[in-house]
């Protein structure tokens, strides 16, 4: 059985994954027959009020907010090798811009958390694949950007693209049922909602690019 590495950055799309795309992640590997192995950075983040949109002042543990969507079973990031793992994917959600990076507020300036690059370069070394969600491609840019230059998508939002770019990407425009895939270096992403209007929309995405991180496994 495939062991799939699923990176959280906390529970909330205003300062944590995405919970429609990290469960649809969840559940897409399921049902390919593969093994979730959830982790997040053992890390402190901001609190956002998801009603209001605005900060509380507080602060929440991301890996004890990724346990919420994980139902505990997760482990620290840090305790993760390539060699774990068959393949990775990120969820979206402005944690994995705030959280797993600071794109949220660096821009193409952006450098991932130290765990999280070091587990994605892993992966690159080995040749193992890797898929990205929704916004955080932008992580894997402030990755690898420079390194291997990926081709990567966000779906067609052209500033973040540009910003994709400056890091050293290529973006590739793309509907939100779809995804695409660098061959080369097996990096897999779909836009869920940085287009979605619907949870549908994101899990037909969500769905394809699972299958094909799989394959590419």
């Amino acid at each position: 059985m495939k062991k799939i590495g699923v990176i959280l950055s906390g529970c909330g799309v205003k300062d944590g994954s995405e919970i429609h795309e990290a469960v649809l992640t969840l559940l897409a590997i399921d049902k390919s027959g593969a093994q979730a192995l959830c982790m997040a950075p053992n890390i402190d983040h901001e609190e956002v009020n998801h009603l209001t949109n605005e900060a509380t002042g507080k602060k929440r543990n991301v890996l004890l907010e990724s346990a919420r969507i994980a139902r505990g079973n997760i482990q620290d990031i840090a305790k993760v090798k390539a060699s774990d793992l068959d393949a990775v994917v990120l969820p979206g959600g402005f944690g994995a811009a705030k959280n797993l990076s600071d794109f949220a507020t660096q821009g193409p300036k952006a450098q991932a958390h130290h765990e999280v690059a070091r587990l994605i370069r892993e992966m690159v070394l080995a040749k193992k694949p890797i898929g990205a969600i929704c916004i955080a491609p932008a992580t894997i840019a402030a990755i690898l950007g420079k390194e291997i230059s990926p081709t990567l998508t966000i779906g067609t939002d052209s500033s973040t693209a540009e910003a994709l770019e400056k890091m050293g990407a290529k973006h590739q425009s793309c509907p939100v049922r779809e995804f695409v895939v660098d061959e080369k270096n097996k990096i897999v992403s779909t836009p869920a909602y940085m287009l979605a209007h619907r949870i549908s929309e994101t899990a037909e995405g969500v769905e394809k690019l699972v299958k094909e991180v799989i394959r590419l496994a």
